[in-house]
């Protein structure tokens, strides 16, 4: 199991940008081709969606179409972590990220919250208008 630790939330105005980052330990999966690794989020009162994910190979990265073209996933495979860069941040951003990774046969990363084992506890965005 991989477990996850977020940082880098916190309250920014419309507009504005954060960067989350997400440190990994445990059996290092970032040098094993069968994981893959992203970001949920939840509003309140709302499910969890996919925000973006990543294989560890580098390839098939995903965007949710509200994000695609603000936000950024990228990994450093040597370091362990993964980081979000938000851009251009709108008030319906705000939710609690969550870091996320699993194992997978496939050759996409699944969009389903359920199909995800491992989750970081999750760091509070908050974007004001």
């Amino acid at each position: 199991q991989v477990h996850l630790v977020e940082s880098g939330g916190g309250s920014v105005q419309a507009g504005g940008s954060l960067q989350l980052s997400c440190a990994a330990s445990g059996a290092s999966p970032y040098t094993s081709s069968t994981y893959c690794f992203g970001w949920f989020r939840q509003a309140p009162g709302k499910e969890r969606d996919r925000v973006a994910t990543i294989k560890s190979s580098g390839e098939n990265v995903v965007y949710s179409d509200s994000v695609k073209g603000r936000f950024t996933l990228s990994r450093d495979n040597a370091k362990n972590t993964l980081s979000l860069q938000m851009n251009s941040l709108k008030p319906e951003d705000t939710a609690m990220y969550y870091c996320v990774a699993t194992q997978t046969i496939w050759s996409i990363c699944s969009p389903r919250a359920s199909d995800w084992r491992d989750w970081g506890q999750g760091t509070q965005v908050t974007v004001s208008s």
